[in-house]
């Protein structure tokens, strides 16, 4: 039996990055888009290029970068926008243009203030303009789920008269019930039927985005629109790895579909963005979650000793999930070695990002007696997705004591140059924060400080993440990472410094959340 493909449009790189406190470096997009690659999906929607410099920048580089999928660009229905996601996606084997304009009555009336005729010639013009730069040009009736079915259904045969090659219905306040939005597709693919895929991009607002997507499919949906750990706004997307499982688990159920989804990246497709981003998916999460595979009912795990398919529907190595947290490599370890494990880990590294990781992990192997897994995918992913280092951590010294300042030392190399400095604080974190400030002459607020182990033992490596505005501009994170907590934060502050001065002059007002979000 010939089954049908359901396109899988990830937006972890503009809707989730959307999220509160999930903003990325270039480099940790580019990152992301190949890991994505390798996952197997089949649009990766890497921004919204008109947004910022930023924006396009990344873009046009992930553009350039992944070969195996689509890349997409967000545009509104305006020109401006349109050109702007033509010229970033220029360079790409495979683009695609994503424009929309919301459809709903509340929309029209209040936030565009246009009549329905006028976002009928809106939509039109943005779609024949997109043609000019892509051949794959997907059109987004905002709000949808709020919208008239009538209107959708003449602004659709408009938009692909045009040239529009998919029509995306989303939910976007993930207001519909999953009847409702099974209603809605089936009405909407039997009109389009042969003339368009029809897609879908649902919110979690009320816990439904993935239920919602599944209702879609089996209506007539062939593309669905999700991200990795259900990042997005507010309460999030549709849960790429949730949508992905089912597909595959209830083949009972979707007997007729398939996803081009190589599920062995998904465990490391998540670990990467919850590095990356700081935002872990919360232990219950299903699929990635660090308690989706534990059993701690004495009958559930009498019942996994005999056989694991009596409370497991999915195998931990069905997503690339290693239970048993493998002890790998040591300080006596060579570089073949470790190559051949990032390999098997997911990691394609150029022969300059392998020495210096490979130089790290001896650094590490001398301190740390146990290696994990985890260890690998922290020191390289954080080596990886690394801004420029305009500043460099060369020493830290620290006084505390409980009835003095805490104070610090710093030593940071910029331009081959030593400069050290120290400053006292209300606390040793704050005391080397003031420092990096006092040196780098960029005034840097802490909005939000995580530090979490990367795997086990007392000599476990910190991962911290910090969340930093300088000078009053957009706040940038930040990654650390070492088995000392201390120098581990010294190094993300000075990460988010890096990275914040490598998009100077780029970073510019996100737009309101109406013009960026479908």
């Amino acid at each position: 039996m010939n089954k049908e493909t359901i396109k899988i449009f990830d937006t972890t790189l503009r809707d989730g990055e959307q999220s509160p406190g999930a903003s990325m470096n270039t480099e940790e997009k580019i990152q992301i888009a190949a890991q994505l690659e390798r996952l197997g999906v089949d649009i990766i929607e890497a921004g919204f290029a008109a947004a910022s410099p930023g924006d396009f920048d990344a873009i046009e580089k992930i553009a350039q970068r992944v070969s195996n999928s689509t890349v997409c660009s967000l545009a509104r229905a305006i020109d401006s926008d349109v050109k702007a996601a033509g010229e970033a996606v220029a360079k790409a084997r495979m683009k695609r243009i994503h424009t929309f304009i919301a459809t709903s009555k509340i929309h029209m009336e209040h936030k565009l203030k246009m009549s329905p005729d006028e976002v009928i010639k809106r939509a039109v013009r943005a779609v024949e303009y997109a043609r000019t730069f892509v051949e794959d040009v997907e059109f987004s009736c905002e709000d949808a789920g709020r919208s008239d079915i009538g209107f959708m259904k003449e602004i659709s045969d408009a938009v692909i008269q045009a040239g529009a090659t998919t029509i995306n219905l989303p939910d976007t306040v993930g207001f519909r019930l999953p009847f409702e939005i099974g209603a809605m597709v089936k009405e909407m693919s039997e009109y389009v039927k042969g003339r368009a895929i029809i897609s879908v991009h649902n919110h979690n607002d009320l816990g439904l985005g993935v239920a919602n997507s599944l209702e879609a499919v089996i209506n007539g949906a062939r593309q669905v629109e999700c991200t990795i750990n259900g990042l997005g706004e507010r309460a999030g997307n549709a849960a790429l790895e949730e949508i992905v499982m089912a597909l595959r688990t209830r083949q009972d159920v979707f007997k007729g579909f398939e996803t081009n989804i190589n599920t062995k990246e998904i465990y490391p497709s998540s670990r990467l963005i919850a590095s990356i981003t700081g935002i872990e998916p919360q232990p219950n999460k299903a699929i990635v979650g660090k308690n989706a595979f534990a059993h701690e009912s004495g009958i559930h795990q009498d019942g996994m000793l005999k056989n694991k398919e009596t409370y497991e529907i999915i195998r931990p190595a069905d997503i690339g999930l290693d239970m048993e947290d493998t002890l790998v490599l040591g300080k006596h370890s060579g570089r073949a070695a470790f190559k051949d494990k990032l390999s098997k880990l997911g990691f394609t590294l150029t022969d300059e990002a392998l020495n210096s990781s490979f130089e790290r992990f001896k650094i590490l192997a001398d301190r740390k007696k146990d290696i994990y897994d985890d260890d690998l995918r922290a020191l390289v992913t954080n080596e990886m997705t690394s801004a420029p280092k305009i500043f460099e951590l060369i020493s830290l010294q620290l006084m505390d004591c409980s009835n003095g300042m805490p104070s610090a030392a710093v030593s940071i190399k910029k331009d081959d140059n030593e400069i050290i400095d120290a400053s006292i604080g209300d606390g040793t974190m704050d005391a080397i924060f003031k420092t990096i400030d006092r040196i780098s002459g960029y005034d840097g607020q802490l909005l939000d400080y995580k530090v979490k182990s990367v795997s086990k033992g007392k000599d476990a490596l910190a991962n911290v993440t910090v969340k930093v505005s300088f000078n009053g501009e957009p706040a940038i994170i930040g990654h650390g990472l070492n088995i000392d907590t201390m120098l581990a934060s010294a190094r993300a502050y000075i990460g988010a410094l890096n990275s914040y001065l490598s998009m100077e002059g780029k970073l510019k007002s996100r737009h309101s959340d109406s013009s960026k979000t479908i």
